[in-house]
């Protein structure tokens, strides 16, 4: 069986054993390390292999090829994006002055932007934002360097922004938990449609178990594929978005995919989607 997900700790982390064969009656995979982006353009595309982790703000282009698979990807709290200016500026104090300005993203398809345009729908006064996209390593220089008004960030900026002179406008995550109260949903694994989903399902999670009994024996692998991020960094991305919801997403799961994805869509932001088609 073919899959492509990213080379990050977590990914690597719940698909350890069962890329390594180890799973019980699993099948054989094939594994394509692929960021994030690629994976969402091709699951729109339909191109994609049998399995692909994807971000959830691309699952309405997928989903009627795709099926969401209730384990294995990501959601969680206290983990979300954040919205940056450089120091004294306007927009760091008073969100109505980014009206008009640039803002810089690392993508747009990506639960963050999703995140950041809801947000502004409420904060951001008519005239909106103009989007330029650049890859997520220039996004502070850029920022710091006054090219742009303000940057969209994620992962491990959390904790290197203030090296960067950089302020925090909004923690996005925290506004989405305290506006919804449920969990950010971050990436999804989706399956093509005409396969067996519940022994999908019943491998990713027996590969998870096997990592959460012995992550040691994880290890290795993780570190290979981690980027050159050091051993304590990748066990705290792990430790961050390898959860519960992994194992299953449960109510509270599909309740923050739900609401995100038809807050996005009434906001014209991603299309249309049949929402029975997200739990089945």
């Amino acid at each position: 069986m073919n899959i492509a997900y990213s080379p990050c700790p977590n990914d690597t982390f719940v698909f350890h054993a069962w890329a390594h064969g180890l799973v019980p009656g699993a099948p054989e995979l094939h594994v394509t390390y692929a960021d994030i982006d690629i994976t969402n353009g091709l699951a729109a595309a339909g191109e994609g292999p049998e399995v692909l982790k994807i971000s959830y703000a691309a699952l309405p282009w997928a989903l009627d090829r795709y099926r969401l698979l209730p384990c294995g990807g990501a959601l969680g709290r206290g983990c979300g994006p954040l919205l940056l200016t450089r120091g004294g500026h306007p927009a760091a104090k008073r969100p109505e002055s980014l009206s008009g300005r640039t803002v810089a993203v690392p993508s747009e398809r990506s639960t963050a932007y999703l995140l950041m345009r809801l947000w502004a729908a409420q904060h951001v006064p008519a005239g909106g934002l103009n989007i330029v996209v650049l890859p997520f390593h220039e996004i502070m220089p850029a920022v710091r360097s006054g090219s742009v008004d303000a940057g969209l960030v994620i992962h491990e900026a959390r904790f290197t922004y203030p090296d960067y002179g950089l302020e925090l406008m909004t923690d996005l995550g925290a506004w989405w938990e305290e506006d919804t109260g449920l969990p950010i949903p971050l990436g999804a694994i989706i399956a093509r449609r005409d396969l067996d989903a519940e022994a999908l399902a019943g491998w990713v999670r027996e590969s998870l178990r096997m990592a959460w009994a012995n992550p040691e024996g994880t290890r290795g692998y993780v570190l290979e594929h981690a980027q050159e991020l050091s051993p304590q960094v990748a066990k705290s991305h792990i430790d961050l978005y390898v959860n519960a919801f992994t194992m299953n997403l449960g109510e509270d799961g599909y309740a923050a995919v739900s609401s995100l994805l038809e807050r996005a869509a009434a906001e014209g932001l991603v299309p249309a989607f049949d929402p029975v088609l997200l739990r089945g």
